[in-house]
């Protein structure tokens, strides 16, 4: 009887891990392991888009579907944390202005303000297609009118911010023209690099968020719900800043920000439904990161608020992500480490251990005929451009 049980127990072991999606080490030792003939084709399959983080994209919009409300979403994708509320405002680096000057067009209503005197005074409508605020030879900052060429109008003692009582100001930029809330104004970072910075209040910031990190128009819990995780990861952005004249970016690298221009109805009714509304760890805003698709199970994000756990929302039907596959030849493997030679061995050493195939690569050996290479599931993420680092193998 206790043999039988063992065997009983081993099956139904075997089953919970078939039907939750977790791996044994058995398996997964013997599964990840691959021999390369000459010539091959492999064949990557994965899950999920993104580092796995906290809140599925994919997910949360499958949660919304199946009637979660966005706070049961923010819960549930960030358990442990608390309900808070935000700051009212915060500075933002415009990576797309790579000059030193800060150049924008005419509208009614645009100011100046001198950041050292802070005075602040009206431009004339004066025809001029363009103002500017640049540095001269001298160091002076000088603010200057476009009509027919440059003509200086004004010094100041300080930088230089305009400002249209919070109505849109139009940048230009050396990749084209983008309106923004707020006001607009050249930062000096500690290596006296010059910046365009737009502060302005959250809620107007959030609105030129959202709609660049989840389509508007999906259910308006899901857009709330990244409402709230876009607010948060603001807000704890805003108390670890980037530098000494902005507190976040507008890109990829902290959360896509596009403006005035990129603002939606949709989601601005979103960002209304859920105002400073923030997640909270310790009394201070939770690092909530968020990405494309989980694949059905996250990775831990070092917080106690980013644990791994299945995600049973992130496969539904309208997830083209959750589920992938990619086919190279194993010469693209080769020439990306050339230091195999011909390569003859997949092997995985090390997954994270949550979810199909034993979870997320960590660690492969790629072995060929010169030689053997251990390569980070990140690093191999990268080089092939791949969607997600929950991968496996065929290979004919």
């Amino acid at each position: 009887m206790r043999a039988l049980t063992v065997l009983l127990s081993a099956a139904l072991a075997a089953t919970l891990a078939s039907t939750l999606g977790l791996a044994t080490p058995v398996s997964a030792a013997a599964a990840d392991d691959w021999s390369v003939p000459a010539d091959a084709t492999v064949t990557i399959k994965g899950r999920g888009y993104g580092h796995g983080h906290g809140m599925s994209q994919y997910g949360a919009e499958g949660a919304a579907r199946a009637g979660l409300t966005y706070r049961q979403i923010a819960e549930f994708y960030y358990p442990g944390t608390a309900w808070g509320r935000s700051a009212r405002g915060i500075t933002v680096l415009l990576s797309a202005d790579t000059t030193d000057d800060l150049v924008v067009r005419p509208r009614s209503g645009l100011t100046v303000r001198d950041t050292a005197s802070q005075e602040r005074v009206a431009l004339p409508d004066n025809g001029a297609v363009r103002w500017r605020v640049a540095v001269g030879r001298d160091g002076v900052n000088r603010v200057s009118y476009q009509l027919r060429g440059w003509h200086p109008w004004r010094e100041l003692k300080g930088q230089g911010e305009f400002y249209a009582s919070n109505e849109p100001i139009t940048l230009v930029t050396p990749s084209g023209e983008r309106a923004y809330r707020g006001r607009l104004r050249i930062g000096v970072t500690s290596s006296g690099d010059r910046v365009t910075v737009n502060a302005l209040d959250m809620e107007s910031y959030l609105k030129g968020v959202v709609p660049l990190e989840i389509p508007a128009l999906w259910s308006a819990q899901a857009v709330q719900a990244q409402a709230v995780a876009a607010r948060t990861y603001a807000s704890y952005e805003r108390k670890h800043p980037r530098s000494a004249a902005y507190q976040i970016c507008d890109t990829w690298s902290c959360q896509v920000y596009g403006g005035y221009d990129a603002e939606h109805p949709a989601s601005n009714r979103a960002v209304e439904a859920t105002a400073r509304q923030i997640l909270t760890s310790g009394g201070a805003p939770a690092f909530t990161q968020f990405g494309s698709s989980s694949g059905g199970w996250t990775a831990a994000g070092g917080m106690s608020y980013l644990p791994a756990q299945r995600d049973p929302y992130d496969g539904w039907s309208g997830n083209p992500v959750h589920l992938w596959s990619l086919k190279v030849d194993d010469s693209r493997l080769e020439q990306a480490w050339p230091a195999i030679g011909d390569l003859r061995r997949i092997t995985v050493t090390d997954r994270d251990g949550n979810g199909y195939w034993g979870g997320r690569v960590s660690r492969l050996v790629l072995r060929g005929t010169k030689g053997s290479v251990a390569v980070s599931g990140d690093t191999f993420r990268a080089v092939l451009g791949l969607r997600s680092t929950w991968v496996t193998f065929s290979v004919r």
